[in-house]
């Protein structure tokens, strides 16, 4: 699903972000991205959908060079991709329901009723079908972040990223969504999460990345 070969991201401030990191993701896997802060793991999450283009080295999502892609088909590459993020990122004047529908309003390229019927469909998995006409503000951070992943999810992703989802959560939280992670991989769906919670990705059992001042410093598989 993901292949990295020899990437290195250089800013124009002369900083390296990324250095010859190469590794690949199978599709359905799930994996961690564990590193200190500022090791890059933020930056090669957003090299995946071309938010950033990387200074050289090539990356391949589902069998096609990022990089190769028309900017025109850029959009429908990130339609594929349910990004996850600490901060949420909801619209606090729009509803769950609105919040969630945001990615296929945007695309153009759905009807009212099937658009509703995916929102509630994800809004379900999460367990907040019940909230759909409520406000950002009136939730929690676990329930403001499983709106985020439900947003993710809506357009039915072969591939989940999420940039430190649980940083802001308590560790019953964080488990809870590391469950919905578990549960969207389950059916097929590759995931790949950038943590620093080490306890909590050692209780996951799957493969962890290390990033190190931009190196890819380790690769483990599951524990047994």
């Amino acid at each position: 699903m993901i292949e990295f070969n020899n990437v290195s991201k250089r800013y124009s401030a002369g900083h390296d972000a990324l250095v010859g990191v190469s590794f690949s993701l199978a599709r359905g896997e799930m994996a961690f991205l564990t590193g200190h802060s500022g090791a890059g793991k933020s930056t090669l999450l957003r090299l995946i959908p071309r938010i950033e283009e990387p200074t050289s080295g090539q990356i391949i999502v589902n069998g096609q060079s990022v990089a190769d892609l028309r900017r025109g088909a850029v959009p429908q590459l990130r339609r594929r991709i349910g990004m996850i993020f600490q901060d949420y990122r909801l619209l606090p004047d729009r509803t769950v329901f609105d919040n969630v529908a945001l990615p296929m309003i945007i695309s153009g390229t759905y009807e009212p009723r099937e658009i509703g019927r995916r929102v509630r469909a994800a809004l379900d998995k999460v367990g907040l079908l019940e909230r759909e006409k409520d406000y950002p503000a009136t939730l929690s951070g676990g329930e403001q972040q499983r709106v985020g992943i439900a947003r993710a999810v809506v357009n039915r992703p072969m591939l989940l990223i999420a940039d430190e989802p649980t940083g802001n959560l308590d560790p019953d939280l964080s488990r809870e969504i590391m469950h919905l992670f578990e549960q969207f991989n389950r059916v097929g769906v590759t995931v790949l999460v950038a943590s620093h919670d080490v306890e909590l990705i050692a209780e996951m059992n799957c493969r962890v990345l290390s990033l190190e001042h931009g190196s890819l410093a380790d690769t483990a598989g599951p524990t047994q």
